[in-house]
């Protein structure tokens, strides 16, 4: 199996994907969506607000980065995996940070005590 490559830009790989409508939803990222009032209407409108708060680049299947958006109602976070072969994003889950492991903003992990 051939190494995944790795976005020269990945924030700006990662909104031109949403954009242009590239995105693969996992089964997971769907099941918790119908728990949570995140859907891919959200993600589309938080495009100018993305921020990379998080870089796995050696996950197992593809590089993934954990990106903020901002909605105007509030804060969230996308686990995305790109696929610069397939010119796609892929949700892995998204979901509203935990104040008590995330800062106010969102965008620091609190540090354990």
């Amino acid at each position: 199996m051939q190494t995944p490559q790795i976005p020269a830009e990945p924030l700006a790989f990662i909104r031109a994907c949403v954009a242009a409508g590239r995105v693969r939803w996992t089964y997971h990222v769907t099941m918790r969506l119908q728990e949570r009032r995140l859907n891919s209407e959200v993600l589309r409108n938080a495009v100018a607000t993305f921020e990379v708060i998080e870089a796995y680049v050696g996950d197992k299947y593809l590089p993934s980065y954990l990106v903020r958006g901002e909605v105007s109602e509030f804060v969230f976070h996308a686990l995305v995996a790109t696929d610069l072969a397939g010119d796609n994003v892929r949700v892995v889950t998204m979901y509203l940070p935990d104040p008590a492991q995330w800062d106010e903003k969102g965008r620091f992990r609190r540090v354990a005590k």
